[in-house]
């Protein structure tokens, strides 16, 4: 059973199409600590898409019009995923703050995990070296 992530933020983006014509197409979206979800024609009861913050490399390429903030989102394989919000929306800002929080923790994370095994490595070589 998958826990129900906390809600940084919830509501609506558009996001450019893939296809041909490169339409931009509203879709809702849930923010957490963890994930970016979009979800088609603004129901959460329909399969969304969840991009988790462990496959984005970067928000990137802000421009502002007089109405839309534009901005894209930068996976690790390098896809580049195309977003606009209204001008006060503020939507990239939000995105990066919890990109960069998920970011710093699993750098922390990482940091712990390198400093455990390195204690463990010298313990171990502290006693083989005691051992007659």
């Amino acid at each position: 059973m998958k826990m129900q992530a906390e809600v940084i933020r919830e509501g609506e983006l558009e996001k450019r199409s893939d296809s041909l014509f490169q339409l931009w197409k509203k879709k809702l979206v849930v923010l957490t600590k963890d994930s970016l979800s979009l979800f088609p024609d603004g129901h959460k009861r329909a399969k969304g898409k969840e991009l988790g913050f462990g496959s984005i490399l970067k928000v990137d390429c802000v421009e502002r019009t007089g109405k839309y903030i534009y901005f894209t989102i930068v996976t690790k394989d390098r896809k580049e995923i195309d977003f606009r919000c209204p001008d006060q929306s503020c939507w990239n800002a939000s995105i990066t703050m919890a990109l960069i929080d998920f970011q710093n923790k699993r750098a922390i994370q990482d940091f712990k995990s390198r400093q455990e095994m390195e204690q463990a490595a010298g313990a171990q070589e502290r006693r083989l070296a005691r051992a007659p």
